[in-house]
């Protein structure tokens, strides 16, 4: 068995001066060189990747494996009954677009689960079934790393594995589009606004997919018309399926649900992935819906350990009653009392919008925040521990290593199973990229060599 922290330890002695100067100096040169920035913000500030063992890489496939029936279960609850549904916080204009088939059978063909893990629990914090980035940053930022003088050293003693996830967001866009109806190899369009600052991720992404033979294109919601039956790029060019990288919600607030996108979609002139209904579960109140204990006896013995094992505690913030640990609670008056213990999330926003983190808030700061979330779609979950890994920066001259907060976001494929990785390093308890704070590196599975 690999041991974890003896292989850190090992790497770390091996980067000494000149090796941490010479690998910086190549992994300046191939951030410029690949576009690896989110926006200006170079996607990688340390000199090493996440290190998995065999046995946490196999943790988190059987966890995604056992907890993703629960979730189906709740999406298919939701979609018939709408007394359930209410539970999601949906508006009323994604209760029209929900009713919009899309063809094939996954909610979220492509989706990820943001997570912690540490020695003895995983914890999945929330559900990205809409637009999952990073797959296309993960896999270039570990070909870098894979070609750093540190890793070359590094190999003689320890075999590290990539776990590549672009190939996965191609096989996820084709088994929909052929459920979907198409017939012939379909013009892909990167759908999102020309503005984002993941826009270099398509161009990596549209790079892949040609080199596969795949007709594809970057195209901003603005530029479509649909006419005669067809949706049009700049008004000429037809696509047949769309890599849905802009929010439904803003697609809908800036263009409107009579946009010519939304109107091939609901037509069925167009496959979009990930189609409407993903967004029941992307609010982050179905990790409530699966938490409560109202709803328990939706669920198999099965799926109620698995949410025992790895959901925490969540629920919609409203004036009810509840439980905790089996214990009734009122539910504000006891958030009221224990916020150190929780974090309140807006149900539907993104990059760390809206988070209050209670033990860093005032008392009178999360009063606000309890009042707040009752006038809009919120949760309540309770804090869960923040693992720490040290990381190497080249500093002023010299290696530096510092303790950092780390995340573990598995992929989810065609809402069944996991593989791939996004690991997301902050010194803030807000680990978010897009918040403006932290760094991403590539994850590796290691073994050390016999």
């Amino acid at each position: 068995m690999t041991d974890l922290r003896q292989a850190i330890d090992h790497y770390h002695r091996l980067l000494d001066a000149e090796t941490g100067r010479q690998s910086q100096a190549q992994l300046n040169d191939q951030l410029h060189r690949r576009e690896l920035f989110f926006g200006q913000r170079p996607l990688c500030t340390v000199l090493r990747p996440r290190f998995l063992t065999t046995d946490q890489y196999r943790l988190l496939q059987r966890a995604i494996h056992q907890i993703m029936p629960a979730f189906a279960k709740a999406h298919a609850a939701a979609l018939a009954d709408r007394r359930f549904r209410a539970q999601f916080g949906l508006a009323d204009w994604e209760e029209t677009l929900l009713h919009t088939d899309p063809r094939f059978r996954a909610s979220s063909p492509t989706a990820r689960m943001d997570s912690f893990l540490t020695e003895d629990r995983l914890w999945f914090t929330e559900y990205n079934a809409e637009t999952p980035a990073a797959p296309a940053y993960h896999d270039v930022l570990s070909e870098v790393f894979l070609g750093l003088p540190i890793l070359r050293r590094f190999e003689h003693d320890y075999e590290v594995r990539p776990l590549p996830t672009r190939h996965h967001v191609m096989h996820a866009l084709l088994d929909a589009y052929y459920q979907w109806g198409g017939r012939t190899p379909p013009r892909i369009a990167i759908l999102d606004w020309r503005e984002v600052p993941t826009y270099s991720e398509f161009i990596l992404f549209q790079d892949y997919f040609r080199s596969h033979g795949l007709d594809c294109l970057i195209a901003d919601p603005r530029e479509f018309e649909y006419r005669n039956g067809q949706l049009l790029a700049d008004g000429a060019t037809p696509v047949q399926l769309i890599y849905k990288r802009v929010l439904i919600s803003e697609l809908v607030m800036r263009a409107g649900l009579d946009s010519p996108v939304i109107r091939a979609v609901r037509d069925g002139a167009v496959c979009l992935v990930n189609p409407f209904v993903c967004k029941i579960l992307h609010k982050k109140a179905s990790l409530a819906v699966l938490s409560d204990e109202a709803n328990r006896a939706y669920f198999t013995p099965a799926e109620a350990a698995a949410i025992d094992a790895h959901i925490p505690w969540t629920r919609i913030v409203a004036e009810r009653t509840t439980q905790i640990d089996g214990v009734p609670i009122d539910l504000l008056p006891f958030l009221a009392l224990h916020k150190d213990d929780f974090v309140l999330k807006p149900n539907d926003e993104y990059g760390g919008k809206g988070i209050v983190l209670g033990w860093e808030a005032s008392s009178e700061q999360w009063a606000a925040s309890l009042r707040d979330a009752l006038a809009e779609p919120y949760i309540v979950q309770r804090r869960v521990f923040l693992p720490s890994e040290p990381y190497p920066s080249f500093v002023d001259g010299d290696v530096q290593i510092l303790n950092r907060m780390l995340d573990t976001n598995p992929y989810v494929w065609n809402s069944a199973y996991m593989s791939g990785c996004l690991t997301r390093l902050s010194t803030a308890a807000l680990l978010n990229v897009t918040a403006g704070g932290g760094s991403t590196v590539p994850t590796f599975v290691l073994e050390k060599r016999d």
